[in-house]
């Protein structure tokens, strides 16, 4: 038992790094809102301009480059079409923002219960084998304290960095939600202002 409660410690280990390595790879600020695209879209002021900054997005894909694109698809529509539209899609894209970060949500749930699992356990080996033995046998006391306190130190140990990595992720979605829309608006008041013109 005390084997199964590390292997399960050491498994949630690995897919909270895992985790935490991916999401910082995918919510780097250059895969979300590449400066190219971002530069394209500052340039972007006519109607005529819109065609060049489709092409920046086709070259640069990212969660931008999606949401511009399906701007750019809905230039025809009336702008609170078009606004619905990109907010519609702009869902789907912080929803894949957030993918995996669910899963250090649970980490930070689960491996302190996992560790106090292993607590309750080593409390168990300790007062059965005090049962047996009494006090006299000291390797038993020191091998249950021991069980204690490894489960509980490495359920925190798992639980405390996914809490950070889960909240700054988090932030950082929020933070990246923001941006997209503050350029999407840009490019669709730019848009519909020229046409009115």
């Amino acid at each position: 038992m005390e084997n199964l409660i590390y292997i399960l410690l050491a498994l949630t280990s690995v897919i909270t790094l895992a985790f935490i390595v991916e999401r910082g790879l995918a919510l780097r600020w250059s895969q979300v809102i590449p400066a190219k695209v971002e530069e394209a879209v500052e340039e972007c002021r006519t109607p005529a301009d819109v065609e060049k900054l489709r092409r920046a997005c086709e070259r640069t894909p990212s969660a931008l480059s999606r949401l511009l694109l399906a701007a750019a698809e809905h230039l025809a529509w009336p702008k609170e079409d078009t606004e619905d539209a990109i907010a519609t899609r702009a869902r789907h894209e912080i929803v894949r923002l957030e993918r995996g970060l669910v899963v250090l949500e649970v980490v930070v749930g689960i491996a302190p219960l996992m560790g106090l699992v292993g607590t309750i356990y080593g409390m168990m080996t300790l007062f059965g084998g005090l049962g047996q033995s009494g006090l006299n046998d000291n390797a038993a006391l020191a091998k249950g304290i021991a069980v204690i306190l490894n489960s509980t130190l490495l359920g925190l140990l798992i639980a405390i960095p996914a809490l950070v990595a889960w909240s700054y992720f988090t932030k950082k979605v929020e933070t990246l939600a923001v941006e997209l829309e503050t350029l999407c608006g840009e490019f669709l008041r730019r848009q519909y202002r020229e046409e009115k013109k």
